[in-house]
């Protein structure tokens, strides 16, 4: 339901929201982590470099997805959004097959086909596959596969990761005339600062999942993710959709659907 937030949200300057999506990420975060006893876990993370580069590269992955994501939905380009989480799963294929050896049968390896082939009509009709698409699907992919190596708890990896990018944030945020749009009051206020948690909630369970799942699997999940994003851009925001969508978007649906069959074992 991303799509109908940051579209409230569509007359403050994306860079603003993301600053404060982070700022209150960190309250929010944080409160988390002082209620549920994890402080010592925090700590830890920052004592070991090897766990804190990782999480510095999750971070700046989220950070690229968060900002790209903000600026689709108020420019009017939602449905190119979508199309980049519908690409999103292949990604993640992708990255599995290259860095945790899972392996797909003959069956689930046609089903990827027919994603690219989508994928391939789409960079054909519209001359060229929107950038939208290529950063969203490969950030959020680095950052699923980043998660999933880094040997954290869900909610200590999200803290540690707005805790990193938090400088920034508000370094930016201090440089906005008048405060920003922060301070302006009343609605746009109120979901600006709401930003944290509605930000928090989702991406410690996606992370917890995310620890729990093969990668595959995870990324396949995902497809009800973008599917709920295309109809909003399409029938609540009147985005175009084209035959070439229509074409791209069977290609995608007919392979997730061949994936998903479930695999009959033999006895023995």
């Amino acid at each position: 339901m991303f799509p109908l937030y940051f579209k409230a949200l569509a007359a403050v300057p994306s860079p603003e929201v993301l600053a404060n999506r982070i700022s209150w990420g960190v309250v929010s975060t944080v409160a988390l982590v002082l209620i549920t006893g994890k402080a010592e876990a925090l700590a830890d993370v920052f004592r070991d470099r090897k766990r804190l580069l990782g999480l510095t590269g999750s971070a700046v992955c989220i950070t690229i997805n968060w900002g790209v994501y903000i600026w689709s939905v108020a420019n009017h380009h939602a449905l190119d959004a979508s199309i980049g989480y519908y690409v999103l799963p292949l990604v993640s294929l992708v990255l599995a097959a290259l860095f945790f050896h899972e392996r797909l049968n003959r069956r689930q390896m046609v089903s990827v086909l027919l994603v690219l082939v989508g994928v391939g009509v789409l960079a054909s009709g519209l001359q060229g596959v929107p950038w939208i698409v290529i950063i969203l699907s490969l950030s959020f992919g680095g950052y699923g596969m980043l998660r999933k190596m880094v040997p954290v708890d869900a909610l200590v990896g999200l803290t540690v990761e707005t805790l990193l990018l938090c400088p920034f944030a508000i370094g930016y945020l201090l440089t906005r005339d008048g405060g920003g749009s922060l301070l302006a009051g009343g609605w746009t206020s109120f979901l600006l600062v709401a930003a944290g948690p509605v930000t928090a909630l989702p991406l410690v369970m996606f992370a917890y999942g995310a620890r729990r799942l093969k990668l595959s699997t995870l990324g396949l999940m995902q497809y009800i993710n973008p599917g709920i994003q295309m109809v909003i851009a399409v029938l609540l925001f009147g985005e175009p959709f084209t035959r070439t969508h229509a074409i791209t978007f069977a290609f995608i649906w007919g392979g997730l659907l061949l994936y998903s069959v479930p695999i009959k074992r033999r006895n023995g």
